[in-house]
């Protein structure tokens, strides 16, 4: 059985088991909104919201598939999983947007018109809706549960106390999520999507290593990024 690419393999040796996949998305949704409505975080979206997360989405693209690919390219091959340029600056991007609208949903929509402009302009529509559950679902969904978690006030945007504990709880929460981005690449995609998808073959030592060598660049664009967005979202404010 097959569709649009797809070739739904479930037993390929190694590969995380679609039940243990679905669990996860189905319970992750059902947390952020629960604890979005709960904590203030679950709102809904104004004009101005959706205007951010067009140009974000937007903008991500642009970096990943055009600007950050071709400076990407300078990088030897040797160096790319520890230096990801182009993943970088979509970090950046979608942090900023996520710290303008502050509102859970940001994240998963931001991830799923950039997949959506991925495949129109880059990879085709091969493979979908996988793709688009892929990036929503992991990446975006990661940034709704912060939002969630923190009533809405992402990046201590919001946040009454000092500029030193603001810039702590930014670069924290940054460097938390340049964690959680560094996991859907290596564990999702190579022990998932990709087998189920491609019936490609799952490499645990390879998806490891690809996910501990992510994790410091990662971190540490997580918190310039996370501090950024502290930064943007106030100067949008005033």
């Amino acid at each position: 059985m097959s569709f649009n690419g797809i070739g739904f393999y479930t037993n390929k040796p190694g590969e995380i088991p679609v039940e243990v996949i679905a669990a996860y998305f189905i319970i992750a949704l059902v947390v952020v909104f629960i604890f979005g409505k709960r904590t203030g975080g679950l709102k809904a979206f104004k004009t101005i919201d959706w205007v951010y997360i067009g140009i974000g989405a937007a903008a991500a693209y642009i970096w990943q598939f055009i600007i950050g690919a071709v400076a990407g390219g300078a990088i030897p091959s040797g160096l790319t999983n520890f230096i990801q340029i182009p993943f970088w600056g979509r970090i950046f991007i979608i942090f900023i947007v996520a710290g303008l609208v502050r509102k859970v949903g940001v994240g998963m929509i931001s991830l799923f018109l950039f997949d959506l402009l991925s495949s129109l302009f880059h990879y085709g529509f091969s493979g979908e809706p996988m793709f688009f559950i892929y990036e929503a679902l992991t990446y975006g969904l990661f940034i709704d549960l912060m939002i969630a978690f923190t009533g809405g006030k992402i990046f201590g945007l919001g946040l009454t106390k000092g500029p030193t504990y603001v810039n702590a709880i930014s670069a924290l929460e940054g460097a938390i999520l340049g964690v959680l981005w560094s996991i859907p690449d290596p564990i999702f995609f190579y022990g998932f999507f990709d087998p189920f998808i491609y019936g490609a073959i799952v490499n645990w030592s390879r998806i490891l290593f690809i996910l501990v060598a992510s994790i410091p660049g990662d971190v540490i664009v997580g918190i310039l990024a996370g501090l950024s967005a502290n930064r943007v979202g106030k100067a949008v404010q005033v």
